[in-house]
């Protein structure tokens, strides 16, 4: 009686672990969710604006930004073009984005921490894609006489090293350093003759500018 019982029981319980595993299996993948790679797991396709938003937040929390320079950072992550305008005309309308004020601020701190002149900080403003006019307006607060005081300062500082030239290399070097600064050939000459002069050098060079 006994042994005719136990195959029977043997059976059932080798299905009941079969079927156990292949639960075990099957469940198993359904518990652990989409595999990753697939549709399911991607999810939704994210919103454009809500895309151009985040990348423009990103870039103007690094340092101020011109509109150009935000519209070149999303070309480059593939944001549409009507999408991008829609998000920096807003952007611009709530003051995150002013050319006005990059300009302005601009000026005032690329002349006073490297003693740009007026052409130098008029051109890096045109690379970050300010208008000319935005340019101009911002040029208007660094006057003739704060530009000049700041070339006569350069020259000041460069001055003593070249101690030991003749007057024509003097001049040459010294007007050089100014003109890589952004500075007008006239407003150079002027300030270098003047320095070297003051210091009772001869054989100053004479040279003429238009500007």
């Amino acid at each position: 009686m006994g042994g005719a019982g136990m195959p029977a029981g043997g059976e059932t319980s080798a299905a009941g672990r079969s079927g156990r595993r292949g639960r075990r299996r099957g469940g198993g993948r359904l518990a652990e969710g989409p595999t990753p790679g697939s549709p399911a797991a991607q999810g939704p396709p994210a919103d454009p604006e809500a895309v151009a938003r985040e990348i423009c937040l990103r870039q103007l929390s690094f340092a101020p930004k011109t509109r150009a320079q935000l519209a070149d950072a999303l070309r480059r992550k593939g944001v549409p073009d009507d999408v991008a305008e829609r998000v920096l005309g807003r952007y611009s309308e709530v003051g995150l984005i002013d050319d006005a004020a990059f300009a302005r601020a601009w000026v005032e701190s690329r002349h006073a921490g490297r003693g740009l002149g007026r052409r130098a900080l008029a051109a890096e403003l045109r690379r970050r894609g300010v208008a000319d006019e935005t340019v101009s307006e911002a040029m208007e607060d660094l006057g003739p006489e704060q530009e000049e005081a700041a070339a006569r300062e350069l020259v000041a500082r460069r001055l003593p090293g070249t101690r030991g030239l003749d007057p024509v290399k003097r001049t040459r070097r010294l007007m050089g350093m100014l003109a890589r600064k952004g500075y007008s050939g006239g407003l150079a000459y002027r300030v270098v003759r003047e320095a070297l002069e003051a210091e009772g050098a001869d054989d100053v060079p004479d040279l003429s500018f238009d500007d």
